[in-house]
């Protein structure tokens, strides 16, 4: 994790000016500014109120020190009232807040998640390793980012409503108390500055190291059993002491710096009391104004003081939400760039009737040794290929290469458009939902009945799956209450509904029995499925047309089976 210092830089700005006015301009532009100008509006009636109830509290206390019952009454009555309105505007007001900063929280977040799973760029953020925690800033930064820029946007316009409001009462009252107001207010902002200006950088760590020792968290969790049966208990106890370690030690320093700020703060807050009182008592002790201006100076001068201030009363706040910018500035920047292209790039040429290798070579990510050297083979539908041998590298990255997902290689690889080829990983991928959802792809489930469904499942010999999930909608946690084989065999079923032309199979033996690939292998046959399957033996030779051997030093041979025997070696 880089220690360098975090700065609320002019791109992180800039970013931030364009998230504000990009969510004012975008497609839900009308109810956004909607929201915002009753916000305003209620923003002006609030710091109205509170003029009106400055007056209305000066004239209370004069008449208390007039000792006049009728005054007292009157004014009373309407400081009631006034402090009435008040309570409902402002309830009105944190309700409308709260309601737009939802709004547009959610509307942020749709947006960020659509562009974070279009063209696998969470694929990209893992492998090159752009930005930490995505999940984290994705949930909590883009929630405290709309929250927190909302509440500080009409903190700022309320303390600029309230400097407006009230500096005039300030200069009838004494243009020296006004002055001293200003100073006072420019003084603590400029120390406030100097002493917590490390909190920013200290914040933007605090939050990554949470997420990691949170992650690390998730991660015993999710790999509970695995974790039981190899008895990591002790590396993963060390590993997350070091992650307390490290927020603890980060959070301590934000400590001493919020103490040294806390020293200042504190004692500036406690002498917006009394300083009012010290210039204006004087001024009622020789009779030039009434009691009750001592109480109104003491109100108008927190509520300037409060609108010069925001900076001093504010800065650990605005320090972590500077750090929130900043982190969601880097997401936002990865999300929407281009992914880093690799050194070298495989041509990529669509054809919808074939997958063929002309001259690939594919490199190791560390090092650049090539796993695979010059491969050319051709593969028209229909023709069902097995690819074996010791390298295991060169299967994996053939795997993934033909998927769009090697990152070095040069050669040209042809293939129909990706949505035609099913790729099927040795540990199948079973998401959350339900039994409906993991069998059917985005778009079929208006096409696929459920009598094809159950009739895929009987096939499969997943009846009792069917039946232990209480039918097609019952949610589970698949990878818990399913077997290994059984994930498969609900994987090979998914396929087999999907139809696709291509489909390339990762050691699906690895967790089915021999009787079980060669069936269903056949039932890929009987729909009209080309299938290529990564092996590491070669076993059920007789189900293939073709075998494609990868040696250990990347070399290759290509042979026909059954009718065919002739053979071809590089």
């Amino acid at each position: 994790m880089s220690e360098q210092p975090i700065a609320f830089d002019r791109v992180t700005g800039w970013r931030f000016v364009h998230a504000v006015k990009y969510f004012l301009t975008s497609e839900v532009r009308w109810r956004a500014r909607g929201l915002l100008a009753l916000l305003i509006a209620f923003a002006l009636t609030v710091n109205g109120l509170n003029v009106v109830n400055n007056y209305v509290g000066r004239d209370f206390f004069t008449a208390i020190a007039h000792r006049n019952q009728t005054g007292f009454i009157r004014q009373a009555v309407l400081y009631v009232v006034v402090l009435a309105g008040s309570t409902v505007v402002a309830a009105l007001y944190r309700f409308t807040e709260e309601r737009l900063g939802l709004f547009w929280r959610v509307w942020l977040t749709r947006r960020i998640s659509r562009r974070y799973l279009a063209d696998r760029t969470y694929l990209h953020l893992r492998e090159w390793a752009t930005v930490e925690n995505p999940d984290q800033r994705i949930a909590e930064d883009v929630r405290a980012f709309t929250a927190t820029t909302l509440s500080f946007t009409l903190m700022f316009i309320n303390g600029a409503l309230a400097i407006l409001s009230f500096s005039g009462v300030l200069w009838t009252i004494s243009h020296l108390l006004f002055g001293v107001a200003i100073g006072y207010a420019v003084l603590g902002t400029l120390a406030t500055i100097y002493l917590g200006r490390p909190l920013i950088g200290l914040n933007y760590r605090q939050l990554d190291r949470e997420a990691n020792f949170r992650s690390d968290l998730i991660h015993v969790g999710e790999n509970a059993e695995s974790v039981a049966f190899l008895r990591h208990e002790g590396r993963l106890t060390a590993r997350l002491l070091r992650r307390i370690d490290g927020f603890a030690d980060n959070f301590r320093r934000i400590t001493s710096v919020n103490r040294n700020l806390g020293f200042f703060t504190t004692g500036y807050n406690y002498l917006i009391q009394i300083i009012p009182t010290l210039i204006v008592a004087p001024l009622f002790i020789r009779g030039k104004v009434e009691f009750g201006v001592v109480t109104q100076s003491a109100m108008a001068f927190a509520q300037v003081l409060g609108g010069f201030s925001l900076i001093v009363n504010q800065f650990q706040s605005i320090s972590s939400f500077a750090a929130v910018i900043a982190r969601l500035s880097v997401l936002v920047g990865a999300v929407e760039k281009e992914p880093p292209s690799a050194p070298t790039a495989v041509a990529v040429v669509e054809a919808d009737e074939r997958i063929a290798y002309e001259g690939l070579t594919l490199f190791s990510p560390e090092g650049g040794r090539e796993v695979i050297k010059n491969l050319t083979a051709d593969i028209p539908r229909g023709t069902r290929v097995l690819v074996v041998g010791p390298n295991e590298a060169a299967r994996i990255a053939l795997f993934r290469a033909t998927a769009g997902m090697w990152p070095a290689g040069v050669g040209t690889l042809v293939r129909p458009p990706l949505d035609a080829i099913y790729f099927l990983p040795q540990r199948p991928y079973l998401p959350p939902g339900t039994l409906r959802d993991l069998l059917l792809r985005t778009g079929q489930e208006q096409v696929i009945t459920d009598d094809q469904i159950t009739t895929a499942l009987r096939d499969a010999g997943l009846d009792s799956v069917q039946a232990r999930a209480g039918g097609l909608d019952g949610e589970h946690d698949w990878s818990v209450m399913l077997s290994l084989g059984e994930q498969q065999l609900l994987a090979l079923t998914r396929l087999i509904l999907a139809r696709p032309a291509f489909a390339m199979l990762d050691r699906v033996n690895a967790a089915l029995k021999p009787a079980q690939v060669r069936q269903a292998l056949r039932r890929l046959d009987e729909n009209t499925i080309t299938y290529i399957t990564l092996a590491e033996d070669a076993e059920s030779v007789e189900l293939y047309d073709a075998v494609l051997e990868i040696d250990a030093d990347g070399a290759w041979s290509w042979r026909r089976t059954g009718r065919g025997t002739s053979a071809e070696a590089r």
